[in-house]
């Protein structure tokens, strides 16, 4: 494909369908190599190629059927998986995606079918000791709106704590939590906390560093005894059950 223009604006295909929102980058190479691609109007089917940001891509209507039956699958995670790949002898929280746990209430038309388990993958993490909602998901869009760089989904948690320095936590320290806080030498991003009762605290975050709120929390003289994720964005775990799990619905958006 003729390229113009300056080869320092080259971005590779795969990467500008991804920023565009169209798919992921994994999903991208698969219908290239397809040849379900096309650059103003020109099938590109060579991985790698790379293109200008004004040109225009568009996708064969293949390749939008595809997506199409790509599911997300929402999780209520119990303690003792972890969320993405086996580690130290647990079980990743994928494996409880089977028919026999899908939440007896799901409403939802899908069908389980093994093929859904592949590249089924978590749109975000839950730590092995916290349980909650786990948005697991075929879809790269949703993934990128997830957890991409930019996204600004909010996570709500429920989080039981134990204030360890005599007394009440006091309100500075309350004030800190919602914005003040560095881990390792980076501020965080404000958040939203607050007394739910004498010993359980709501977090609502837009990131998710590695333990982010066991880490604030011990910040401040706080251990965390129990943390459950309640909320992604607008969808909600509600009554889902632990260890269970159902579709994402066609009318819900995160």
């Amino acid at each position: 494909m003729k390229q113009t223009g300056s080869s320092s604006e080259l971005v590779r295909l795969s990467k500008r369908m991804s920023e565009l929102g169209l798919c992921s980058r994994r999903e991208a190479d698969e219908w290239i190599e397809r040849g379900w691609v096309r650059v103003d109007g020109e099938v590109v089917s060579e991985l790698g190629s790379k293109v200008l940001p004004h040109q225009r891509i568009t996708v064969d209507r293949q390749a939008s059927a595809q997506q199409a039956r790509l599911v997300t699958v929402l999780l209520n995670k119990p303690v003792g998986f972890v969320s993405g790949q086996a580690e130290d002898g647990y079980k990743p929280a994928v494996t409880l995606v089977t028919p026999e746990n899908r939440w007896k209430e799901d409403k939802t038309p899908l069908q389980f079918h093994p093929a859904q388990l592949r590249s089924l993958v978590p749109a975000g993490r839950l730590d092995i000791d916290s349980v909650g909602l786990l948005v697991l998901t075929q879809d790269g869009r949703v993934a990128k709106h997830l957890i991409g760089q930019d996204s600004t989904i909010e996570k709500e948690y429920l989080v039981r704590v134990q204030y360890t320095r005599g007394g009440r936590l006091p309100e500075s320290d309350l004030r800190l939590l919602n914005h003040g806080l560095s881990l390792d030498g980076r501020k965080l991003q404000p958040a939203k906390v607050k007394w739910q009762n004498e010993d359980q605290l709501s977090f609502v975050l837009k990131e998710g560093r590695k333990r982010q709120i066991r880490r604030m929390c011990e910040a401040v003289g706080l251990k965390v005894t129990g943390l459950k994720r309640v909320r992604i964005g607008r969808v909600l775990l509600g009554d889902l059950p632990a260890g269970q799990w159902r579709y994402l619905r066609a009318d819900e958006q995160f």
